[in-house]
């Protein structure tokens, strides 16, 4: 079977990666759910940005802007019930970004920094990063739940 190609990963995407990275340890820090839950979904959003960053291909059509999450599984579909997962929360990060702390408990905060944590590292693995080495990472105790 021959080897596939792929391509090295972009300075964008690395950055896009760090800063998603540097953004799951300030929601770790946030104090209050919805601040927590925007950080946490803001990081996975940065981390499909930096998977389109690396694989999509300018097209030569104007087309209407779409969303990220509407965007990444044409790229990488394997990430795709990701985008759908991510995506159904956008509602909910708009909301607690406007600062309506009730549409957020605490425990879908930590929920949801938990799948970002996870989804971030699946994208680092996708794009051939070594997150071993990228850090910082969520605490223990987030981890686990």
């Amino acid at each position: 079977m021959p080897a596939t190609y792929s391509p090295p990963t972009t300075a964008a995407a690395r950055e896009l990666v760090a800063t998603a990275r540097r953004g799951l340890l300030d929601a770790t820090l946030a104090d209050r759910p919805a601040e927590r839950y925007a950080a946490a979904h803001l990081c996975a959003l940065r981390a499909a940005a930096a998977v389109l960053a690396a694989r999509a291909r300018p097209g030569g059509s104007r087309r209407r802007p779409s969303s990220v999450w509407t965007l990444l599984p044409a790229v990488a579909p394997e990430l795709a019930e990701w985008a759908a997962f991510f995506e159904a929360g956008a509602g909910k990060r708009a909301a607690a970004e406007a600062g309506l702390d009730h549409v957020v408990s605490a425990r879908e905060a930590d929920d949801l920094l938990r799948e970002a944590d996870t989804f971030l590292a699946l994208v680092e693995t996708t794009l051939g990063l070594d997150h071993a080495r990228l850090g910082p990472h969520l605490p223990l105790e987030l981890r686990t739940g």
